[in-house]
């Protein structure tokens, strides 16, 4: 779920922390990835028909793979460097999120139930989707793929999405790519959406800037945090009737949660009973995560082409022709990627010249510049 209504609050309050990219523009770029949500996306859109699914000959479902194969493979021949990051054990406070997830597709399957008995294909195709799940067979496949494809995976002990930002915050990659916006809640300092839609869509990446967003907010990070709890986030439940431009607004009156709970009106906002919302704060503020000097070295190898013309194509079913032309492709992505970004090449270089100062300049140099002054000389403004 993520953070409600949290691009609209910051499109509306903090326009500045936010512009559009294109997806060229990120060449050269270490980006950690949230691995659950681009396969969940990829089980819901690829190859899928109601409820007929992509699948190898043993009725295996391929989608994830097809999808995390092809999706790549464009960010590598883009000249990205793309780190995937996978879910561990979820926090005990996520349980309750987790459980009502479960139940809204336990009556998804009803209705799609229903909706097959009835032949509607609307209700067929919209009801099939809500009962997707990733599963830890969908995360090793792709696990194991993205390994043979030469591309780093990172396996966080809890949250992805922290985990994602604890490497951006280590200057381990650039940013974080996911459409959750719970990675800019664990403070991470760029944050990127869109950046795994399909190229077909034709939507610009957009780029949000945590510290931008807290100089427009006004706010530090801690009352952000408080303001992302208001507003609706996955580890509790929120005040119901506060969204996320009323809880901008009490955070600026009253400064914490605490002091919204003391000054708030009670009849009219209900707080609900047992609010965890203080170790909700303390998951956002204190995730579990790899310590810095334990994370991974993050090495983008060359693909292995046998490795992976055995598991797409034998175990697989995929095209083997398409696969080592896909191989290529790698290969050539990978050297290209390997140039690295412009500005790398330009870095302050030292000076042992010492600079004049104001007082130490000429006086004929003074003249004249004040002369140019006068006179409109010297350079136009452009």
């Amino acid at each position: 779920m993520g953070i409600k209504g949290l691009t609209k609050l910051l499109a509306d309050n903090a326009p500045k922390c936010m512009k559009e990219q294109k997806f060229e523009s990120y060449f050269g770029r270490k980006i950690a990835i949230d691995a659950s949500m681009s396969i969940y996306q990829f089980l819901i859109v690829v190859g899928r028909t109601g409820t007929e699914m992509l699948t190898n000959e043993s009725g295996e479902v391929t989608s994830h793979l097809q999808g995390l194969f092809n999706r790549t493979i464009r960010l590598l021949e883009a000249g990205l460097k793309p780190v995937y990051v996978f879910d561990g054990k979820p926090p005990d406070l996520k349980k309750q999120e987790l459980a009502k997830r479960y139940s809204k597709r336990e009556d998804a399957t009803e209705d799609l139930a229903a909706a097959i008995e009835t032949g509607d294909k609307d209700d067929i195709e919209k009801f099939s989707k809500r009962t997707v799940k990733v599963t830890k067979q969908h995360n090793d496949d792709c696990k194991k793929l993205l390994r043979l494809m030469g591309v780093p995976v990172v396996e966080a002990p809890s949250e992805a999405e922290a985990e994602c930002a604890a490497l951006c915050k280590n200057q381990k990659v650039y940013a974080v790519a996911s459409e959750d916006m719970d990675s800019l809640t664990f403070g991470a300092p760029k944050f990127l959406r869109h950046l795994m839609d399909p190229a077909s869509r034709k939507i610009p990446v957009m780029e949000f800037d945590v510290a931008k967003i807290l100089e427009e907010l006004n706010l530090t990070m801690d009352l952000f945090i408080d303001l992302c709890i208001l507003s609706g986030c996955d580890y509790c439940e929120s005040i119901r009737g506060i969204g996320g431009q009323t809880a901008l607004k009490l955070i600026r009156q009253h400064g914490s949660i605490e002091g919204i709970i003391e000054n708030i009106n009670k009849e009219r906002y209900q707080i609900p009973e047992s609010w965890p919302f203080e170790e909700a704060r303390r998951l956002f503020k204190e995730p579990l995560v790899t310590a810095n000097d334990q994370q991974p070295e993050l090495k983008w190898s060359p693909p292995d082409e046998e490795g992976l013309v055995a598991f797409l194509v034998t175990e697989n079913g995929f095209n083997s022709d398409r696969v080592t032309k896909a191989v290529e492709k790698i290969k050539a992505a990978k050297n290209k990627s390997s140039q690295g970004r412009l500005e790398s090449f330009f870095k302050p270089v030292a000076s042992d010249s010492v600079p004049l100062k104001r007082k130490d300049v000429p006086a004929k140099a003074t003249k004249e510049t004040a002369k140019k002054r006068n006179t409109g000389g010297g350079r136009k403004k452009k």
